[in-house]
């Protein structure tokens, strides 16, 4: 098992490495030290050993932890959930309306990841546990949280990326978790000075336009925080939302370009790749940083979401 210590963000919001995809830096839960503790998003079911281990280093012990709450149900994110509250008795899932059913009861959650990551799927998710109905707590858009004397946490419906999708906002940080709707932070470029945050269009719930009013509801938040899913927090709250719509616009624009003539998924993935890589050649990076490893797999997955979106939008 990888080693890395948690992150302390400040004296309450930490965030531990849960090695998705067996990598570092890619995608992360977050732990919130209030009275009720609370962790932010799973990750996938391999994750959970390392979730395990980062409240220890923390602190924590597993029959402390009051919520476990998941931005969306893709598998990534809240996969490992089922597994996780399993060892914490005390624990309540928190999922949007339209993921209660898959949280608990998911069979068909994993059936279309299956389909998508085909023979990695054994590797990347197994096993997918079903989340007990009497643990579950649904939160939809204005609803709240208390899980502190001076933190009530407040949820806002935010789809573009996935319709059973909220955000967090934390008033005492003045932050908001995100998950994927405001896209990807890239830690490994930002360590070595450079920023880049692209939004994540993966199959099969996009909607360029409600992914467009949701970050134009973080802009009129002026957070002082944005924790992303993948991974880590940024200060840098109006870059990170200008770049994740400038690159919005691009990739819709490539898109636009290969449907009309009549492309497939492939050569639009390639194509993002190609404006990705000239914009980080102007910033000197290689094209064979390893950050790769993650913008390739995202560049495809985000080529499948917009097809499957130009498809729909068709019929």
């Amino acid at each position: 098992m990888k080693e890395r210590a948690p992150i302390r963000y400040d004296e309450r919001i930490s965030l531990i490495d849960g090695f998705d995809l067996d990598a570092p830096g890619r995608t992360g839960t977050y732990v919130i030290n209030e009275e009720q503790l609370t962790i932010v998003e799973t990750g996938p079911s391999p994750s959970v050993k390392y979730v395990k281990k980062g409240l220890e280093q923390l602190g924590f012990s597993l029959d402390e932890v009051k919520y476990i709450i998941v931005t969306h149900v893709h598998l990534d994110h809240a996969g490992g959930a089922g597994l996780l509250v399993k060892e914490c008795p005390n624990a309540q899932v928190v999922v949007h309306p339209r993921g209660e059913r898959h949280m608990a009861d998911p069979r068909k959650l994993a059936a279309g990841a299956r389909a998508v990551y085909g023979d990695s799927f054994t590797e990347l998710f197994d096993p997918v546990e079903p989340v007990p109905e009497d643990q579950l707590l649904v939160k939809g858009e204005g609803d709240t949280l208390q899980i502190g004397p001076n933190c009530t946490l407040e949820f806002l419906d935010t789809p573009g990326h996935a319709k059973h999708h909220f955000s967090i906002y934390d008033p005492v940080s003045h932050g908001m978790f995100t998950g994927d709707t405001v896209g990807i932070r890239y830690d490994g470029l930002i360590r070595e000075g450079v920023d880049l945050f692209m939004p994540s269009t993966s199959p099969n719930h996009f909607d360029p336009n409600d992914m467009r009013a949701s970050i134009q509801r973080m802009e009129e938040k002026n957070l002082d925080r944005i924790y992303f899913g993948h991974f880590g927090m940024t200060e840098a709250t109006t870059l990170a939302l200008h770049q994740v719509n400038d690159w919005l616009d691009v990739f819709m624009e490539e898109a636009e370009n290969v449907v009309t003539e009549g492309g497939q998924y492939d050569t639009l993935a390639d194509r993002l790749l190609s404006r990705v890589q000239q914009h980080l050649r102007k910033q000197g990076i290689d094209d064979e940083h390893e950050i790769y490893i993650f913008i390739n797999m995202d560049m495809q997955l985000n080529a499948l979401g917009m097809v499957d979106y130009f498809q729909k939008l068709n019929q």
